[in-house]
């Protein structure tokens, strides 16, 4: 009898999942209202006889039993399921045990044990409450069906990466809910953290099975969607400030230039002389105001490109004597004027450079310009300029105020300038530094500081000589400034001679022997 009781329920329940723990107590739970029912059967319709009709009590009793143990049957199935689904779906109690004999109800979060394929043999975790009360019964292929399709392949892989002999796995997917939220949200993210079991703890024995440990990471995802928009905000703004100063500079270089050109006629006389030197003076003035005031036009100009990726290099085989002659002979009246000394050293036999010489002319002149403006009457600049390991190495070097130790990092970022009661006089954009560092950077080089207050500041660029290392179009990334290791001296002298020629001629030796492998190499296979 009750195995034909169980063979009905069989065609009454849903088809068993694979891999889905044995339904015992549901298959108890009906024999017993269909034993209550049978009882049940003669004695409904003889007590309804008393108060009914003989031909009418017998068939209400019998629907009335019929319908009764048809309800109770499904109360009974769906309290189990409802009760097995709080304490890890209907298999044995001593069967929920973790690998080291500790339960997994005790584990934060969601916890899930699936097969190899996915599906879900069993619901766990302390937290399983929580995340039933929005989720969709997730046994069987309930789980994976939740995922958002876009979201099932990376659950997938990570199932196969483990089935394959993998130890652990995490991935961080999206679960629809079944009705949105009072913020709207359709999607829950969530983290899972997968791990491979070969144990026997779900009942499923010889067969490998895999623990899902699933937290709500929705706060996580909308903070990092927030960062992502911002970031997005100010590089757009960035964007659109680079923009805009190209865009200003070059409206502002037309009138510039013509004010430089009528100036210079002016303070020529060409057309009349002036009738004071006051006259001549206002008009140097002007001349003056509209030089300084082109240069920041055009740096900054040149820093917008170079932000923007947009600074084209020339390069080309020049002599590096005659750009550090050029600049030397550029800001000589500056220097006398200011009663500092300017003067260059360069090495026996200095040679050519790969490079945009526009660039390097640049370079310079920012770098000798800052340093006659802030060393004092009676102070040294100094261009050195020599060449080791393949590099061309331009130093320049003053006796003027100097630069604390811990404003070192700051120097070379646009607009910024280094204030102390030193440098409140000085003017300036606090672009020259900035510009030079884009530069040498697009040219594959590195920029060196090295300052002490009231001693002197030290600037060296290394620029490869064959220019292999420079970033033709592409945007120069503006490293932090950091000091030399080794100890300068203010101003800094050339190292000996003969160790320097040393160091060339070991230089060129390597290179030459590097070269010679190869040609002896297709020589060996041309005469085999």
């Amino acid at each position: 009898m009750a195995s034909r009781v169980d063979d009905i329920a069989r065609l009454w329940l849903p088809p068993r999942v694979a891999g889905e723990p044995a339904r015992d107590r549901e298959f108890a739970a009906i024999r017993s209202v269909a034993a209550c029912a049978l009882v049940a059967f003669p004695i409904v319709p003889l007590a309804l006889s008393t108060v009914l009709p003989a031909s009418l009590a017998m068939p209400v009793g019998a629907a009335l039993v019929a319908s009764s143990a048809l309800v109770g049957a499904v109360a009974t199935v769906a309290y189990q399921r409802g009760r097995a689904r709080m304490l890890g779906v209907s298999i044995p109690v001593e069967a929920i045990v973790a690998m080291d004999g500790e339960p997994y109800d005790l584990f934060a979060g969601l916890v899930t044990v699936h097969d190899i394929r996915g599906t879900v043999l069993a619901v766990h975790g302390r937290d399983a409450a929580s995340y039933l009360q929005w989720m969709r019964d997730p046994a069987g292929r309930g789980f994976i069906e939740q995922i958002h399709v876009s979201d099932r392949l990376l659950f997938l892989t990570a199932i196969d990466g483990l089935r394959q002999g993998e130890g652990q796995a995490t991935v961080e997917i999206r679960f629809e809910r079944p009705s949105l939220t009072a913020e709207g949200e359709q999607f829950m993210h969530m983290r899972c953290e997968m791990t491979a079991l070969n144990g026997t703890e779900t009942g499923a024995a010889s067969q490998p099975s895999i623990l899902v440990q699933s937290f709500d990471i929705s706060a996580e995802a909308r903070l990092r969607h927030e960062a992502a928009h911002k970031a997005a905000l100010a590089e757009t703004a960035n964007e659109a400030k680079s923009r805009f100063l190209a865009a200003v500079s070059h409206e502002l270089r037309t009138p510039l230039n013509a004010i430089l050109g009528f100036s210079d006629i002016l303070s020529g006389e060409y057309f009349g002389k002036l009738e004071n030197d006051r006259q001549r003076e206002y008009v140097k003035l002007i001349n003056q105001s509209g030089a300084h005031l082109l240069s920041v036009v055009n740096t900054m100009l040149d820093m917008s490109k170079i932000e923007a990726g947009r600074y084209e290099l020339m390069p080309e085989l020049f002599p590096v004597t005659d750009a550090v002659k050029a600049c030397e002979n550029m800001l000589a009246l500056q220097a006398r004027e200011k009663g500092v000394q300017l003067t260059s050293r360069i090495r026996r036999g200095m040679g050519e450079v790969n490079a945009d010489e526009r660039a390097i002319h640049q370079i310079l002149i920012n770098l000798v310009g800052n340093a006659i403006k802030f060393t004092d009457a009676g102070g040294l600049v100094t261009i050195d300029a020599e060449t080791a390991r393949g590099m061309l190495l331009l130093t320049v070097s003053d006796t003027g105020i100097g630069i604390a130790e811990d404003k070192l990092a700051l120097i070379g970022q646009p607009f910024v300038q280094v204030q102390n009661d030193y440098t409140r006089k000085y003017e300036g954009t606090g672009l020259g530094l900035s510009l030079v560092k884009g530069l040498v950077a697009l040219h594959g080089g590195r920029f060196e500081i090295a300052s002490r207050p009231g001693e002197g500041t030290v600037i060296t660029i290394a620029i490869p000589l064959d220019g292999s290392g420079m970033l033709t179009g592409e945007k120069a990334t503006l490293d932090r400034v950091a000091p030399p290791a080794t100890m300068v001296e203010f101003p800094p002298r050339l190292k000996d001679r003969e160790a320097a020629d040393q160091d060339d001629k070991n230089g060129a030796q390597r290179a030459a022997r590097s070269s010679e492998k190869p040609q002896h190499g297709a020589a060996q296979a041309k005469t085999a």
